[in-house]
């Protein structure tokens, strides 16, 4: 079951670096919300409220009820800055949904029953997940949280292909339209190629040891 994102902000009228560093002090998220033909706004969203929502992996990915001053709206959360090392947010860019009109969206990719795999279960073999997560386009309301791969019957020397995911009904992935070469490896097996020091040639001499008991005159 999809999980419901709300949030709740209020409209700001004064910007600034300074203004937006007060809302921080403050415990607020500076933001903005744009797109679907209406004006941008200046937002401010409650941090906590965001540190709560951000702990699903969906939250940046899923389509969110955001009202702002009272007024609910489709959004999806198009950009954010954090700080380097605090479990800060520092801006959030919204973008409005039609949801009438097609949407890309990066989602995760779920690995199921790797573990379980012959290729799972080999010793020598390194199991690569090329991709994390794939750009999707659907309606809103078809948009998947993510995607899974069952991994069940991976086995040595296979590569599993975007063009192999299983989506749901009414996703799509773009990149599969542009062409073979984009159809891109998500998961890939190879064995582990362990080195060997090189064996001396048939009649080479092996190299001389230093003599220290040398011949006393």
């Amino acid at each position: 079951m999809a999980t419901n994102h709300q949030l709740t902000a209020t409209s700001r009228k004064i910007e600034g670096k300074g203004a937006s560093r007060r809302l921080r002090l403050a415990g607020y998220v500076p933001g903005i919300v744009y797109g679907a033909g209406d004006a941008p706004q200046a937002i401010q969203v409650l941090h906590n409220d965001v540190l709560l929502g951000s702990r699903f992996e969906s939250f940046y990915s899923s389509v969110i009820d955001l009202t702002v001053d009272g007024k609910k709206q489709k959004v999806l959360i198009k950009d954010w800055q954090k700080h380097p090392f605090k479990q800060l947010m520092l801006h959030m860019d919204f973008l409005r949904v039609n949801e009438n009109e097609v949407l890309k969206v990066a989602v995760p990719v779920h690995f199921l029953n790797q573990e379980k795999s012959p290729a799972g279960k080999t010793a020598g073999l390194v199991i690569s997940h090329n991709l994390t997560e794939v750009t999707v386009s659907c309606l809103p309301k078809d948009l998947p949280e993510f995607i899974e791969l069952d991994l069940a019957k991976l086995s040595a020397g296979d590569i599993v292909h975007l063009s192999d995911l299983k989506l749901p009904a009414g996703v799509e992935i773009p990149e599969l339209g542009l062409g073979k070469e984009h159809d891109v490896a998500v998961v890939t097996v190879a064995s582990v190629q362990e080195e060997v020091d090189p064996e001396p040639a048939a009649g080479a001499e092996a190299p001389a040891a230093d003599d220290k008991s040398a011949d006393k005159k």
